[in-house]
């Protein structure tokens, strides 16, 4: 049976069980699936060498779980309700039957255009149906998808075909987000100028725009998969076989490909959702995520469909066409579970209450937030005035790398506190470390955030390139997986996340490299070195505040700001635009030429009477210089 944590006391003794037999633990959990073939070894690797695999020898296909096993079952219950860009477009709904059809029929038309197990297919959507049949029918054949967000730049893109050589690239004509309109095929077409592995261009109708055409390359979605069979023999792949591939931001210039295995991202997310959100038989889930992150992966197509639940696929944004859209699609379709960013919440809260008070949210069960830590004057407008005072509030804590949720309350189950993740799942232990790895014991403590031991949803490198895996993650702190994470734990043993502790942002809950937003910076003519820092942002939560040193003073500083967010957005996507700009005669550095990035943050965060020591710089006087025109 499925493990189902229902109280307090239960979830106390199962997290004891599951640190005195890990591995028993997970065996367990692992025995409720269809597998083709049981595994020889539960675990083996270790942190130190970065070498894990869960359930080696085990044989499945993740498709079986999410959809086949069902088909008997629940196959003509909803597994998704598409809500489109436009209140008033065409909305779907699609039953387990039905998405099992269009995976398959899918599936063959891959196969037939030569995509073969372990190839790379990139995906560049919009948030439709079309986007979670594509990445299911990759998964059923054994293909590698890798989703890349709509919103990235030709350039961006064009970087993450390369770096996985993928041999596909699905796409829209366009998109609608809100009232703006993404030329997705003109952004892919630039895009594969430089990607000669991709043969094939599968286009999806969404926006019915003129578009270019490249004759023996580009299809239309809809005449491939009129005629294509709705059956299909799922590929039998190991545990321990790529799944997918999902570009993360670093701390230096270039993305790095999260490589996820199947067996054990199938265990983890599915476990994970189950006993976070406590979602029952006629619940309707919502997470409002874009699948080109890792939620989308693990919270709106996998975890989800494991499970057998309902969930809805969202095409628009939170203002659009009005700051009311969420609370009316909660309305529409009696949500229980709303999960979403605390940026989306901030914002709304700054709209009139008028646009909440108009619908009726008493359908709602329990709230998520997901992205970034959550504030406690929005954790407590998000409770009182979304949910009414009734609904626990799941602050869930984890990472791209990490596959799905690592610290967090269990809905209704375990205790809540604004402003903390709370506690691990059973299966995760987390750590303290200081800065020369000593492990801070008790409570009432704070330091980086490390997890003791493997656990099965874990990234299990980055592709192409597992010396850096072994760099970032099993290096700075040895036997221990580091987050990159602050936190503190309180009296209690509550968790609570602080931020970043390398050069890498959480903007709007996205990680942005510096080192990538710098590079970007410095195409400019004028530019000759740029150093970009957090700051607090009331709605993103971290906002981008860029220090530039130029060749020439700006002759008009409003056109050269434009000129660099302009040049941003085309080298990386819109997400990465810096707030905030200042044209500096020089940076802080180390007589070793380090930016000490500790004092472009207190003066982005305008804390000037907490810069601290200045002594070991180049050129203390810079400090007092930027200080100034901050001033």
């Amino acid at each position: 049976m499925w493990l189902n944590i229902k109280t307090y006391d239960q979830y106390k003794d199962v997290y004891r069980e599951s640190r005195e037999n890990r591995l028993d633990f997970w065996e367990h959990e692992a025995g409720t699936y269809y597998w083709r073939k049981r595994w020889d070894k539960v675990h083996s690797g270790s942190f130190k060498k970065g070498d894990i695999k869960w359930f080696e020898g085990g044989k499945l296909n993740v498709t079986e779980n999410a959809l086949d096993r069902h088909l008997n079952t629940i196959g003509s219950k909803t597994a998704f309700i598409f809500e489109p860009n436009h209140p008033d477009s065409f909305r779907r709904t699609i039953t387990y039957r039905q998405l099992h059809e269009d995976v398959c029929r899918f599936a063959n038309v891959l196969e037939s255009k030569g995509i073969q197990k372990g190839d790379r297919v990139c995906i560049y959507m919009a948030m439709t149906p079309e986007l979670v049949i594509s990445a299911l029918a990759c998964a059923r054949i054994g293909a590698v998808h890798s989703i890349v967000f709509a919103g990235f730049s030709a350039q961006s893109l064009a970087e993450r075909i390369q770096d996985c050589d993928a041999k596909m690239l699905i796409t829209n004509d366009g998109l609608r987000r809100g009232d703006k309109h993404v030329p997705l095929k003109d952004i892919s077409d630039e895009a594969l100028q430089n990607c000669p592995s991709v043969d094939h261009v599968i286009v999806c109708q969404r926006t019915n725009r003129d578009i270019e055409w490249v004759e023996g390359r580009d299809e239309w979605w809809h005449l491939l998969i009129r005629n294509a069979s709705k059956h299909h023999e799922a590929v039998e792949m190991d545990a321990e076989d790529p799944l997918f591939i999902l570009y993360t931001s670093g701390s230096t210039g270039k993305p790095k490909g999260q490589m996820h295995t199947c067996g054990g991202y199938m265990v983890y997310t599915s476990y994970t959702f189950r006993n976070v959100f406590q979602v029952a038989e006629n619940d309707i889930y919502w997470c409002t995520a874009d699948a080109g992150w890792i939620t989308g992966h693990s919270y709106i197509i996998y975890g989800p469909l494991f499970n057998g639940a309902t969930g809805i696929i969202f095409e628009g944004t939170p203002t659009y066409p009005d700051p009311g859209r969420f609370w009316e699609v909660v309305d529409k379709y009696k949500v229980t579970h709303f999960y979403t960013a605390p940026t989306a919440i901030r914002a709304l809260m700054k709209e009139d209450l008028s646009y909440v008070k108009k619908y009726d949210l008493s359908s709602l069960k329990v709230l998520g937030t997901v992205g970034e830590p959550i504030n406690e004057e929005a954790w407590h407008w998000y409770h009182d005035q979304i949910g009414n005072g009734n609904c626990p509030i799941v602050d869930t804590w984890w990472q791209t790398e990490t596959g799905g949720i690592m610290i967090s309350a269990l809905a209704g189950v375990t205790p809540e506190k604004p402003g903390f993740a709370t506690l691990p799942l059973p299966g995760i232990e987390p750590a303290l470390l200081d800065e020369n790895g000593k492990l801070i014991e008790g409570n009432g403590v704070e330091g980086n955030l490390c997890i003791k031991h493997p656990w099965p949803g874990i990234t299990r490198s980055i592709w192409g390139d597992h010396d850096r895996y072994l760099e970032t993650y099993m290096k700075p702190y040895k036997g221990y997986y580091f987050t990159g994470d602050g936190c503190k734990r309180d009296e209690n043993g509550f968790y609570r996340i602080t931020g970043r502790v390398d050069d890498v942002l959480n903007v709007s809950g996205h990680r942005l490299g510096t080192a990538e937003i710098e590079n970007a910076i410095d195409e400019h003519d004028n530019v000759v070195e740029s150093a970009v820092v957090g700051y607090p942002h009331d709605v993103k939560g971290q906002g981008i505040y860029a220090f530039m040193i130029c060749e020439d003073e700006p002759n008009n500083g409003e056109t050269f700001e434009k000129e660099v967010r302009d040049l941003v957005t085309k080298i990386i996507g819109p997400i990465a635009k810096p707030d905030k700009m200042m044209v500096v005669p020089g940076l802080p550095k180390t007589r070793s030429g380090k930016i000490m990035r500790r004092i472009l943050r207190s003066i982005a965060a305008n804390d000037l009477e907490n810069i601290g020591d200045t002594s070991t710089l180049l050129d203390p006087a810079v400090v007092e210089e930027i200080k100034s025109r901050q001033a």
